[in-house]
């Protein structure tokens, strides 16, 4: 194998390399697909928050976007936490799951 700057190294000096950084994370199974859709869903809900409304009506119809996007996103990456055993993704992702759906709720019923 060659890199871009012309160094040429074997399959096992790849594998077996301290130095040569490769991902953690698995590819091309059902968590890679969900974390980046999850991810699409967030960048979303980020966009919805940064645009503003023309009204208040407009601007809380944004937010309610952003909310359910920010939901869906973060409900993927409590799954993909729990897929991957990752305490830190599963605590952080359900608290804000927990705290979205509350807020929908919360506007919802008012």
């Amino acid at each position: 194998m060659e890199t871009d700057k012309g160094q040429e190294y074997t399959v096992g000096e790849i594998k077996h390399s301290d130095r040569i950084q490769k991902s953690a994370t698995p590819k091309m199974d059902l968590s890679w697909y969900v974390k980046w859709i999850s991810s699409i869903f967030i960048f979303s809900a980020v966009m919805m928050r940064s645009a503003t409304g023309n009204s208040p009506e407009q601007t809380e119809s944004l937010l309610m976007a952003d909310r359910i996007l920010s939901l869906i996103g973060c409900m993927g990456w409590t799954w993909v936490g729990l897929l991957w055993k990752d305490r830190a993704l599963i605590v952080l992702n359900a608290v804000i799951v927990f705290a979205l759906a509350t807020g929908i709720l919360t506007s919802l019923l008012n």
